[in-house]
């Protein structure tokens, strides 16, 4: 179903068959689990990733039940959003290297956060997974943007395990994050062959919502939060671009974007769908590139210590 606030070119959209997340899902979830190392870290991702996706489901079938654009409440959203993150936090709390402190790189800051640790937590997985929800506004956009930071953080736990000992002895945590991370990018890859323009099918809230907690989950067990901010960067960009224009218009009654979020903008400029998901895969890969030399800069300490 097609919001008819949306770009008029949309409408074509209307009936391509959605919850793609699926698919994703469905080819990165059955060869992990015949490679894992089942390292509570891994599991954790994994449990963000199944339980973003239970949400983004219940989302995606309410539109196609109701024959409406509009499924799940927001406020409903949340809540398991919420419950997502109390889970998670008790898993960490297995892990041998939980740690309520966050690392700041560049200045070298390394803050204890103590109980507003479990806040941020909620922050960094509900910021994450609805600036992805964001993001899946073309075809191919969130898809290729995903498999650009699941690139990304599938180099950070390769080069940790080539770091964390002596062959024989390497962490086996790190191990398990990067099977994950190819099975994702195996799995979205597959699904970016029938969702580039013009999409044959769509991912869905079940998609964009698994594949946000799993980026989430990554920096999480990773301790590279901070680094979402570039790695993730272009769920910030899509987020920073809805929030600028809802508040201009509240404050102002005027509008900074044509549409928000931005890559809607850019369509109503008459950029074609191909051009604005190449160029923000271009600007994806710069960010992620930045968000990988810092970790290999500042955060490798941390492993090799």
């Amino acid at each position: 179903q097609i919001r008819a606030e949306g770009p008029a070119s949309h409408v074509v959209k209307q009936g391509t068959p959605t919850m793609g997340g699926l698919l994703i899902g469905g080819a990165a979830v059955i060869p992990f689990l015949a490679l894992s190392q089942y390292t509570w870290e891994g599991l954790t991702v994994l449990f963000i990733v199944l339980s973003c996706a239970a949400i983004g489901f219940a989302d995606d079938f309410l539109k196609v039940r109701q024959r409406r654009s509009l499924g799940l409440p927001g406020r409903w959203k949340m809540v398991g959003l919420v419950g997502i993150t109390l889970v998670a936090a008790l898993m960490l709390r297995e892990t041998a290297a939980f740690s309520t402190s966050i690392y700041v790189p560049v200045v070298g800051w390394d803050i204890d956060l103590g109980l507003f640790f479990y806040p941020f937590l909620f922050l960094v997985i509900a910021g994450t997974v609805n600036g992805a929800n964001l993001t899946d506004g073309i075809d191919g956009l969130a898809a290729g943007t995903v498999t650009i930071m699941l690139l990304t953080f599938l180099a950070v736990a390769g080069i940790a395990w080539l770091r964390s000992g002596d062959p024989g002895q390497r962490s086996e945590v790190y191990l398990d994050l990067a099977t994950l991370a190819a099975a994702l990018i195996g799995g979205t890859i597959g699904f970016l062959w029938y969702n580039a323009f013009p999409a044959e099918v769509q991912m869905g809230d079940t998609g964009s919502f698994a594949l946000g907690g799993a980026i989430a989950g990554f920096a999480i067990v990773t301790h590279t939060e901070i680094l979402l901010l570039l790695i993730g960067g272009i769920f910030v960009i899509e987020t920073l671009s809805l929030i600028i224009q809802v508040v201009s218009f509240k404050r102002t009654g005027k509008r900074v974007f044509l549409i928000a979020p931005i890559h809607h903008h850019f369509e109503m400029k008459a950029w074609s769908e191909t051009k604005i998901m190449v160029r923000f895969w271009i600007v994806c890969a710069i960010l992620c590139a930045s968000g990988f030399a810092l970790f290999y800069r500042d955060f490798l300490q941390f492993i090799e210590s």
